[in-house]
């Protein structure tokens, strides 16, 4: 009986590390839970130090020092271009393509000193992992109320200003790992607009080739994240939205196409002037449902 129970204790010990090397699928949800894992234990123990310095943008550093070993862990290369482009001391949003969870390992490669994200309310109730990011300076908007989220908007506007802060948005609204970009919400350009600071479009090529939710793939591999030269919105009304929305995903899907399919070249920082964004014709300025900011899914 004795001897009997050892097999099977050793065979429960055994199984687990047959299935991560030889089963793809158990090697995906095994990394994705160690991922979700690494992130809860991280902010659970960060959390208390932050909260010594209160809720500030000062503590953004803390969560990136946290999220940063992951690449180690995971063999994953990250190479970022232009990040020269962020080097300014003014105001500005920034808005990047939301492809899966791991574009956080990219946001914290290039994300600035004084830049806090934008990401859905849900994120808030989270237990720790919500605490960490209220007490890091998060903006948190509710997508299904249109007029809260036009509020937070018109809020972080003043605000990015009086304390010379960054704002990270993802316009897409939720994660895609579709062969290009979903349509962009226009939350993050009013909000550029109505502050008069650029935009600057961040770029993460694909994952496809180590991961995939829907493949259940997970393995090592490398992804670039190239930084455009910034659009302004100085002189810019409400009614100029739609079109700069359109012209900024343009050029990033334009992006991202050539990312794709030449993922290992080396591109330069810069890309042609943007044409000029005017008054459209026609276009109603006031906000939508379907219009409210993207966030972090």
């Amino acid at each position: 009986m004795d001897v009997a129970l050892l097999h099977g204790l050793l065979l429960l010990l055994i199984l687990p590390v047959l299935l991560y090397w030889h089963s793809a699928t158990f090697h995906y949800f095994c990394k994705v839970t160690f991922f979700n894992i690494w992130v809860l234990t991280m902010a659970t123990l960060l959390s208390p130090f932050a909260a010594i310095r209160g809720r500030c943008v000062e503590n953004m550093k803390l969560l990136c020092a946290a999220i940063r070993p992951l690449k180690h862990l995971y063999g994953i290369k990250i190479k970022v271009l232009g990040a020269e482009h962020l080097n300014l001391k003014e105001p500005y949003v920034i808005v990047c393509n939301h492809q899966a969870s791991l574009d956080l390992m990219g946001m914290v490669e290039v994300i600035p000193k004084r830049c806090v994200p934008i990401a859905k309310k849900e994120l808030l109730y989270m237990g720790t992992v919500g605490w960490a990011c209220w007490l890091s300076g998060m903006i948190f908007i509710d997508r299904q109320r249109t007029g809260d989220a036009i509020d937070v908007i018109s809020q972080t506007a003043k605000t990015i200003q009086r304390e010379n802060l960054q704002v990270w948005i993802f316009p897409e609204g939720t994660r895609n790992q579709s062969r290009s970009m979903l349509p962009f919400k226009r939350g993050a350009f009013h909000l550029a607009v109505q502050a008069q600071v650029p935009i600057f479009p961040i770029v993460i090529s694909p994952y496809w080739d180590f991961f995939s939710s829907k493949e259940k793939k997970f393995t090592s591999g490398m992804f670039t994240i190239r930084v455009l030269p910034r659009i302004e919105t100085r002189g810019l009304s409400p009614k100029d939205v739609p079109e700069l929305t359109e012209t900024v995903r343009n050029i990033m899907v334009d992006v991202f196409a050539e990312m794709s399919a030449n993922p290992c070249r080396d591109w330069p920082a810069e890309l042609p002037l943007l044409p000029s964004t005017g008054a459209t014709k026609g276009t109603d300025s006031t906000w939508h449902e379907e219009d409210t900011t993207g966030t972090s899914d």
